[in-house]
């Protein structure tokens, strides 16, 4: 399904093409303009540096030569290795650069006729959601010796890499923000998939050889489902950046993977094994540095026919690729960062993700004098989290939010200084002023460290129907980098909780009750989480770490099966034209039924059972639990009673062929608000198994609910 494309900054290209060409003048970007503010906000540009049009620089430019290829890559004297990278796993793949350089073959130099140019180009790059063509002209920096200063081809007459930086420049604000950035960012950027960071345990990996199959699958995998695959090496506490290794590879810089391959090798080989676990990758510096087993020129290769590798597939395409043997990368490299990519279509294989998205601001309170809003809860102690809880959740996100810093490593030195800002403001200052002035109408109420203010943040429900589902979430910020030259550009830390809500809940989450995942906190552009969840109800919390902090941010779920995803607005039910005519809520119950016990003597066959729970005019069905004479049913359910005088009921039954048997009836009276209280009630009425009449378990806690304010 074609997805719509936004012009950046209302520059349309195919107008402005028709234009240059109606005038016979080549385009001239008055928004990104061949000048030092295009190209650095710090520093000044290198002596003799000129811009020069491509036909200044060589006398038949061309787009492409002989295609695109990982080979048509050179990192120049910018310090975005993450970037070109990046580019490299693009190039690899057709249909993806194709949509990063839409009408590829439009849009080059054409010698049959030359007046058909106008020096205009476009790209297009996914930015929050939206893909975004992005113009520019083909006025290039070059360098006093006359080579391209930034990113350029082997071939001196391909230009498709330094006119896509040029765009990808201008989208952030001018070339030196690209500097110190994260390979997760633009992969996301170039493709609209979901990057997954994945940090190596080395010692487990090289401890247990089945923790390295298990892994080498997972890229093996996600490289034949067509995934980009950037892999890093983070500096230790007092190494540099970019520093060379022993064994020739690079602290801190990203590289491309560009095959995963298992081979066998015939018995000719003497003392070689049978299987052969390999990762091809790609130095965006477009040399080869590892020195290893099956570098360059190693033995390895010396002892292997030109037709065996052939055979075998370990070939190297281009320059500055090279071969390691996977226990070898799970030794060196800590980071590997796995971009999965999402076609939006109609009809959907079932091994294929289903997306569904949803933006979301963290916003202050409304600048209005009016009250509050008129319904909120009160009274309920469990509101918030008990002491000892909250504490140890606290030291939790300030523990992971450190260990996130810790997994980018030289890719993302420049963004270490936010989180460790923000985690010192954690302890006091800013947030616990704003946190002493928490308005409950703001949406911006920082992490769960904050208790008081965490559920003032945007909250998004969804549903697990059926059996349990393997989901993978993604918060998205807006990018910040075009403001560094302003002096900001530094990433939200920010992150995700999962609560397992009530089975009935449709307004507004007012306790945490039970928290069924957690993400990492960063200050990256992206934070994923991966897990597989139970049926039920949840309700994803994305927050920054600090309460009081703004910005926007988009929210995509991944799910095998249809997923509804919706926001929650309201702090009660929203009522139907027949309640508007009933007495308001003035009591919130929440029924926790946990199982049942004793339905059947131990020698007869088990029922198959199912809870229903009333109260009022709403009812609870839990599914069958099939042969069961001690159900588990862990269901919780939410009630806004306008009569809290009138019992609840909790009625068991027995599934059979013709007609279901009820077994008994269990009835709860809670009329005043309390803590969370447990119950042990003896089943009633019904017809039980050779009058074994059985138990129900349950928990329930009230609240006042308060709806005049």
């Amino acid at each position: 399904m074609p997805e719509r494309v936004s012009s950046y900054q209302g520059q349309s290209f195919h107008s402005l093409r028709r234009s240059c060409l109606r005038r016979g003048a080549l385009f001239k970007d008055p928004l990104f303009p061949a000048t030092a503010q295009s190209l650095f906000y710090k520093r000044e540009p290198p002596p003799g540096l000129t811009w020069r049009r491509p036909r200044e620089i060589c006398k038949d430019p061309r787009l492409f030569v002989d295609g695109i290829s990982t080979r048509d890559l050179h990192q120049g004297s910018l310090g975005n290795c993450w970037m070109v990278a990046a580019i490299s796993c693009l190039a690899s793949e057709p249909s993806l650069w194709k949509k990063v350089i839409p009408d590829h073959v439009g849009q080059d130099w054409n010698p049959k006729h030359p007046d058909q140019y106008a020096g205009i180009f476009h790209f297009r790059f996914w930015r929050l959601g939206r893909w975004t063509d992005v113009v520019v002209d083909d006025r290039l920096p070059v360098s006093a010796d006359g080579v391209l200063l930034f990113c350029r081809s082997a071939t001196p007459r391909e230009f498709w890499s330094a006119l896509l930086e040029k765009a990808y420049a201008k989208l952030n604000g001018c070339y030196e923000a690209l500097e110190g950035g994260n390979t997760t960012e633009v992969l996301i950027d170039f493709t609209g998939g979901v990057s997954e960071p994945l940090s190596l345990d080395r010692e487990a990996l090289g401890l247990h050889s089945h923790h390295r199959r298990a892994f080498f699958q997972t890229l093996a995998k996600a490289h034949e489902r067509k995934a980009l695959i950037t892999c890093s090496i983070r500096p230790a506490e007092g190494e540099a950046v970019e520093s060379v290794m022993d064994c020739g590879l690079v602290r801190g810089h990203a590289y491309g993977v560009t095959a995963v391959r298992k081979v066998r090798l015939g018995e000719t080989v003497p003392g070689w094994t049978s299987r052969l676990f390999m990762v091809r990758m790609r130095n965006p510096w477009g040399t080869t540095h590892w020195t290893g087993a099956w570098s360059q020129g190693s033995q390895q290769w010396q002892e292997m026919s030109r037709a065996e590798r052939e055979k075998t597939g370990l070939t190297v395409r281009d320059v500055g690729e090279f071969w390691m043997d996977f226990e070898d990368f799970c030794h060196y490299f800590t980071d590997v960062v796995v971009c999965r990519l999402v076609e939006r279509a109609l009809l959907w294989p079932s091994s294929h993700w289903r997306e569904v998205r949803r933006y979301g601001e963290w916003a202050p309170a409304p600048a209005t004098t009016a009250t509050p809003p008129s319904a909120v809860l009160r009274g309920d102690p469990s509101l918030n989290p008990k002491p000892g809880v909250t504490e140890q959740q606290g030291n939790r996100k300030e523990a992971r939010l450190g260990e996130s810093q810790q997994r980018k490593g030289g890719e993302g030195v420049r963004e270490k200084k936010a989180v460790k800002k923000a985690a010192k403001e954690d302890g006091g200052g800013e947030a616990g002023g704003w946190e002493a002035q928490m308005d409950e109408r703001s949406r911006c109420g920082g992490c769960i460290n904050h208790r008081d203010s965490f559920l003032h943040n945007p909250q998004f429900m969804f549903e697990v129907k059926g059996k349990e589902e393997e989901v993978l979430i993604c918060l998205q910020q807006e990018d910040r980098r075009i403001w560094r030259k302003d002096g900001g550009g530094e990433n939200l830390p920010i992150g995700f909780e999962v609560l397992k809500v009530e089975v009935n809940r449709c307004s507004r989450v007012q306790c945490v009750v039970e928290q069924a995942a957690s993400s990492v906190y960063m200050d990256s552009r992206s934070v994923t989480l991966r897990g597989t969840l139970a049926p039920g109800r949840y309700v994803v919390l994305p927050t920054t770490f600090l309460p009081g902090v703004t910005g926007r941010f988009l929210l995509r779920l991944f799910c095998h099966s249809q997923v509804r995803l919706r926001e929650l607005k309201e702090d009660l039910p929203c009522p139907s034209v027949f309640h508007c005519f009933l007495p308001q809520p003035t009591v919130v119950t929440t029924v926790h039924l946990r199982r049942a016990s004793g339905l059947g003597p131990p020698k007869q066959t088990a029922p198959d059972v199912y809870a229903i729970v009333r109260c009022e005019s709403d009812t609870i069905r839990t599914r069958v639990f099939k042969a069961e004479r001690n159900p588990e049913f862990n269901v919780r359910a939410v009630f806004y009673r306008r009569y809290p005088s009138a019992p609840i009921s909790i009625e068991l039954w027995s599934r059979v062929r013709l007609w279901d048997c009820a077994l008994g009836e269990a009835r709860l009276m809670t009329t005043e608000p309390e803590r969370s209280r447990s119950h042990v009630i003896d089943l009633r009425g019904g017809r039980s198994r050779s009058g074994c009449r059985g138990r129900v378990h349950v928990e329930t806690s009230s609240s006042v609910c308060l709806t005049d304010l």
